[in-house]
């Protein structure tokens, strides 16, 4: 493996620095505009997403007949660990991993139709996936989808889905045989979000921030034509989502770059208030410093074999529990440092680094939860990367 850049890749960088250099606001702070909880935020999300997409960068490496540049791997990740450095506006779901996942499983005429759409920032996505009695156990979801003619009905709730209140559609999992085994039985649908018998309504996070909802559905009819792939065979489209997903979520090279970000400005905090001198606040420094570095690599491993046409599966899990864990002990080691300043949120003149720590705390949890356990990523990795039989 060799992680050096070419004159080219590091020239993008330049570029992509240089771009958001100039479309952040003085001083961004993601935490401080709010974490587009607000109407004008999310304004300001979307019309930075629509430049990105001018410039096609949304898409950076993917087909040209779908909105892409078909730019290399390497450069894609370059621009992931740009904007995770900087904590610009998120991509989305549609960009990140359902649309790579659409791809993948989707008709032609679903790829024509929504890809190209998800590349020019038109439209956004959200994931349907957990339930109140299926998380880390997804195949135990219980939405139920039935075919009448040539529509299904859906009927259910789904939990924790992410920008659920402003998504256009659903990559919604049902249960389209209920006798079949729970990993079968399966399928997967793009529903429209403002489809007749959906409702959305907020579950908001510890920050007190709404991005998380739960979604009922009541007899909500979808076309036919909105199946992904096979029916009974979503469970195959959800592992290739889930995937995606966790490169990007806790394990990617994007949060290994913010995760070294952080680092910084609590290095720079205590050279600030001369704490450089305690042995302890030193040593827990320094091991941060090796493994933020230990997270970069294994988010390079997963890029580079992608670059060699290779299809990564535990490696993934690897970077997603390294990637996670690592996120929890930054933020719990950021919190010993900055005291009960670091308690204060980003609308106190008083908090240290400007209120960043605590969201980092409080957000933290979720690492190593979302897009599959901690638990269920390291059984992944016995079973496919150890090669150990099943556990469960």
């Amino acid at each position: 493996m060799d992680f050096v850049f070419t004159e080219r890749e590091e020239a993008f960088r330049k570029e992509v620095r240089q771009f958001l250099a100039q479309e952040l606001p003085p001083g961004w702070s993601w935490e401080e505009f709010g974490g587009f909880d607000t109407d004008e935020a999310w304004k300001f999300h979307r019309a930075f997403l629509d430049k990105l997409a001018r410039k096609g960068w949304l898409t950076l490496s993917w087909p040209r007949e779908y909105g892409g540049q078909e730019r290399p791997v390497m450069e894609q990740l370059v621009f992931v660990e740009e904007m995770g450095y900087h904590r610009a506006p998120h991509l989305g779901m549609g960009v990140t991993f359902i649309g790579p996942a659409l791809m993948l499983h989707g008709t032609e005429e679903q790829r024509r139709e929504f890809l190209p759409r998800i590349s020019r920032s038109e439209i956004w996505f959200c994931e349907g996936f957990t339930e109140p009695g299926a998380g880390s156990d997804l195949a135990s979801l219980q939405t139920r989808a039935v075919l009448e003619g040539d529509e299904y009905v859906v009927n259910g709730q789904k939990t924790f889905q992410t920008w659920a209140h402003r998504a256009d559609y659903s990559w919604l999992a049902v249960r389209t045989d209920p006798e079949a085994p729970k990993h079968r039985g399966i399928s997967v649908l793009i529903v429209d979000m403002d489809s007749p018998g959906i409702t959305v309504r907020p579950v908001l996070e510890m920050t007190g921030l709404h991005i998380f909802n739960e979604v009922f559905f009541d007899e909500v009819r979808v076309s036919r034509e909105r199946l992904v792939g096979e029916e009974n065979r979503g469970w195959y489209m959800l592992m290739t989502t889930l995937n995606y997903e966790r490169a990007v979520f806790g394990g990617g090279a994007g949060e290994a770059a913010s995760y070294k970000r952080t680092l910084e400005e609590l290095v720079n905090y205590v050279r600030e208030t001369n704490r450089n001198d305690d042995p302890l606040i030193r040593h827990k420094l320094a091991e941060l410093a090796v493994e933020v570095e230990i997270a970069r690599l294994l988010a390079y491993r997963v890029a580079w074999m992608q670059r060699q046409g290779q299809v990564p599966t535990f490696e993934v899990s690897i970077a997603k529990v390294f990637g996670g864990e690592l996120c929890q002990r930054l933020a719990n080691i950021g919190m010993q440092i900055l005291g009960l300043l670091g308690q204060l949120m980003s609308h106190s003149k008083w908090a240290a680094l400007r209120g960043h720590m605590a969201h980092l705390y409080l957000n933290s949890i979720a690492t190593t939860i979302g897009a599959g356990t901690s638990e269920i990523q390291r059984n992944m990795i016995a079973l496919m990367g150890l090669g150990l039989p099943r556990g469960f």
